[in-house]
């Protein structure tokens, strides 16, 4: 009798331990993401019985929680809801929040481990619930200015401070009004957002972070870095400089940008082929590269990772087992390479920083109800990414691409300005993809700017990034240098 109440006994105690072990591990470790899981609807609902914090920029409010008198109790609202979608995402009745919105859903909603104290401190008074708030990078100027410049087109422009990373602006078009999606009527935010799903502009993804589009030209800033890095090539490097370029193993031909050569004469610089936007010296490079230094510079600069600022950006992608042709293509960013805004924007952040690549951030801090601090984000150094003199040589190579170059319509009077456009190929017949990315002032920079724009820019394939892109870019770096 002894020895069955020992084994009972012996079970028992092993179904304790395990249900012990299970709760440990679900309330300690797993209560965060459980927490954020879009399919936890409990947390949703709970979140509606809160004042959920409001999301601020430059201390005012872009999204907040309003009383109203239904059983929800509050209802959010979004101040320029089209301007802010891309930050703010929204988070509707039944379903999963987006933006910001879902990537900061414990703290908005008061939910996150480091308000547990203040959970338990309104159950002891009595005091109502309430969310805390989260403090964004973006700078309204540069939102503004963004969302002006880009007017009507499909694209995104995205701001960054190459010294810290931080995002000052995302703007995305076409947009949406966010507060048409957290009304409280089930019906009326389920017809919304379907009309938004069958539009065929998608306006419902942010452009800035989620868009991949082949970079064309401005990827050559990475092959550049990777032949500069390589010790075997300067800027003054030459290559042969023939109109027309026979890919190697196939009949496919590569053409300058306007056909012909790239300049005058028999050869032609790294120096040139950047400036003046060359593909066939670029083809030549690559090859001589080859596409393991291509790709390894290309993950340096963050390609082939997957990374949040707290929201998913997009993994941009270099190519694996890549033959000579593709190798030749895709050193001015055709083939395969497929990259988002933010991830061009990283890399001439990097350049414009000495060559450290710092963390894209969009979160500066999380605000308790009582006004003290949460969190502080500090800024995140990821790697070196060149040495700084190669960042320089970089820096005046990409400054005389605007003062005398492809990038010429990004120039501002008594400010110098880096950049490198791209006029990027999509499959046959189908408009180009337009680009900019760049910073000023070149010899300080404070403001590294990506624009990218798709569809062509209305133009179909006689559109190109100096056209269209670059002077997207100076307007915004215009407003921004002289607020």
């Amino acid at each position: 009798m002894n020895r069955e109440l020992k084994r009972v006994s012996i079970v028992v105690l092993l179904m304790f331990l395990a249900l012990l072990g299970s709760t440990t591990v679900i309330q300690v470790f797993q209560a965060d993401s459980l927490s954020a899981d879009a399919r936890n609807t409990r947390t949703l609902y709970d979140s509606y019985a809160v004042e959920r914090g409001a999301i601020l920029v430059a201390g005012e409010p872009i999204a907040q929680s309003m009383p109203v008198d239904d059983d929800y109790k509050f209802q959010r609202t979004y101040s320029n809801g089209p301007l802010y979608a891309p930050v703010t995402g929204f988070i509707p009745l039944n379903g999963a929040p987006t933006g910001l919105e879902h990537a900061m859903n414990a703290e908005l909603s008061g939910t996150s481990n480091a308000q547990f104290f203040e959970k338990v401190n309104g159950l002891i008074t009595g005091k109502n619930p309430k969310g805390a708030s989260v403090e964004v990078t973006i700078d309204p100027v540069a939102q503004q200015a963004a969302w002006d410049a880009l007017g009507n087109l499909t694209g995104s422009v995205v701001v960054t401070e190459p010294k810290t990373g931080r995002i000052l602006a995302m703007v995305s078009k076409p947009s949406y009004d966010t507060n048409l999606l957290t009304v409280h009527d089930n019906q009326q935010v389920a017809d919304t957002y379907q009309s938004l799903l069958n539009d065929d502009s998608d306006p419902l993804i942010n452009r800035g972070i989620n868009a991949l589009n082949p970079p064309g030209s401005v990827f050559k800033l990475v092959v550049v870095t990777a032949a500069l890095e390589s010790g075997k090539f300067t800027p003054e490097s030459a290559f042969p400089n023939p109109g027309t370029f026979q890919l190697p193993g196939s009949s496919a031909v590569v053409i300058n940008s306007g056909g012909g050569t790239c300049g005058g004469g028999d050869t032609v610089t790294i120096a040139t082929a950047l400036r003046l936007s060359c593909n066939i010296p670029m083809a030549e490079l690559g090859l001589q590269l080859g596409d393991k230094a291509i790709r390894d510079t290309a993950e340096k600069f963050g390609f082939n990772s997957d990374y949040t600022v707290p929201l998913d950006v997009s993994q941009s992608v270099y190519p694996t087992d890549l033959d000579d042709a593709q190798t030749a293509l895709s050193a001015f960013g055709q083939t395969d390479v497929r990259a988002t805004n933010l991830q061009m924007a990283m890399v001439s952040g990097t350049i414009a920083n000495g060559g450290m690549a710092m963390a894209p951030n969009l979160v500066e801090k999380v605000i308790a109800p009582d006004l003290s601090p949460l969190q502080v984000f500090e800024p995140k150094t990821m790697k070196r990414v060149m040495s700084a003199e190669t960042a320089a040589t970089i820096t005046q190579m990409m400054v005389n691409g605007v003062q005398d170059g492809a990038a010429s319509n990004a120039r501002i009077d008594g400010v110098k300005v880096a950049g490198k456009t791209g006029t990027a190929e999509n499959a046959e017949d189908e408009p180009y993809t337009l680009w900019f990315t760049g910073f000023a002032p070149a010899e300080d920079p404070k403001y590294a700017i990506t624009v990218l724009v798709e569809d062509g820019g209305g133009l179909g394939q006689t559109g190109y990034g100096n056209l269209v892109a670059a002077p997207i870019a100076k307007q915004v770096l215009e407003a921004v240098l002289n607020k």
